[in-house]
């Protein structure tokens, strides 16, 4: 077996409750947005541009680890990053580029999305998955777009 398989296999028992497994169709895009939005506000080199800033130093490392699992799901993490890094320029333009304003935003975002995946993982009665393993925390967005993959007949 493939490690994305084990690896998706391994996410998906602690994720079989509908109620969860529904919190995390929001939750995970928000906390993965929000963590990102952070990532950006942290001062660069150069100036923040939609190239340089952190939240793209880590969505490439990112990508990497996409890379060893499936070609597939990093083209798919390409195009979900690429289209969150466009919007945190969008809301970053929003907060009249306002850094704080726009941290204060997504640690909201971030906070909130927590206790929700929290709610969703009592209601389910086992722990998050990242508790036994970080990796899970790449995972859990990897987990997300098997489904949508399969939907679309994209072999992963």
């Amino acid at each position: 077996m493939r490690q994305i398989d084990v690896l998706l296999e391994k996410y998906g028992e602690s994720h079989l409750n509908l109620t969860n497994k529904l919190i995390h169709w929001v939750c995970v895009p928000a906390i993965m947005f929000s963590l990102l939005i952070l990532l950006f506000c942290i001062p660069f080199f150069v100036d923040r541009t939609f190239w340089t800033n952190w939240a793209l130093v880590i969505l490439v490392l990112a990508w990497i680890y996409y890379a060893r699992l499936s070609m597939s799901m990093l083209f798919g993490f390409v195009v979900i990053g690429g289209l969150m890094l466009w919007g945190i320029v969008s809301l970053y333009a929003l907060a009249d580029f306002n850094v704080g304003r726009l941290a204060t935003w997504a640690a909201i975002i971030f906070v909130v999305a927590w206790i929700g995946q929290f709610i969703g993982h009592k209601i389910e009665g086992k722990k998050p998955s990242f508790l036994e393993d970080l990796q899970f925390l790449l995972i859990g967005p990897a987990w997300l777009m098997h489904f949508v993959f399969r939907k679309l007949g994209i072999h992963y």
